[in-house]
């Protein structure tokens, strides 16, 4: 007899992270894209910071799934090594990031580049309202599990990343103040460290 996990409460949850998974990765590489052409290292270091999440919701999905298979000593054990790996994976890619977004942060400090503030605000909003809309999705299950609250609080972060973008950008177009990318991207670098650890 089958059973319908869409009703149980990790069933819910599979499709809520699912979605703002799928929605968080569309951005991340909108804002690779739009980095590259503005030459806005504060998008590719939101980008680094969206990776993050990128990281942690697939965790926590993948954490779903494994609870939902019946649990045999070595299998279970086999799951939950795979989700290690890919967390240390993960925590692995996003240091190097880190550290090259604080490389170019510094170069930038002495030299700053001229950005296309127009353009980084319109990608900068767009996040704004796929975060708004992440945190709607999530905010029902985060109530239900750890899991789901370690979600939810990620795509709020994404929240406040993409408003210290906007800020930023506006900077940059109303005074032309371009040390504001740099001062931006180094915090987001300096942000992701520790978050790299927690992915652990």
């Amino acid at each position: 007899m089958g059973h319908n996990h869409a009703h149980t409460p990790a069933g819910r949850n599979k499709r809520r992270l699912a979605i703002v998974l799928g929605l968080t990765t569309l951005y991340l590489i909108a804002e690779v894209v739009g980095g590259l052409l503005t030459g806005s290292l504060a998008l590719l270091a939101d980008a680094g910071h969206m990776l993050t999440d990128v990281a942690g919701l697939g965790l926590a999905l993948l954490a779903i799934r494994f609870a939902e298979r019946p649990a045999t000593p070595e299998r279970t054990y086999g799951f939950y090594r795979v989700e290690i790996l890919a967390a240390l994976a993960n925590a692995v890619i996003l240091i190097f990031i880190s550290f090259y977004i604080l490389y170019e942060a510094y170069g930038r400090f002495m030299n700053p580049p001229e950005v296309e503030s127009k353009v980084m605000l319109l990608i900068a909003g767009i996040g704004l309202v796929i975060n708004v809309v992440g945190i709607l999705v999530l905010r029902a299950g985060a109530s239900e599990s750890l899991n789901m609250k370690g979600a939810y609080f990620e795509v709020l972060s994404d929240l406040l990343t993409s408003v210290g973008v906007i800020i930023a950008g506006l900077i940059m177009l109303t005074t032309g103040w371009y040390y504001a990318d740099p001062l931006l991207s180094a915090g987001l670098g300096l942000f992701i460290l520790p978050r790299t650890w927690m992915l652990h």
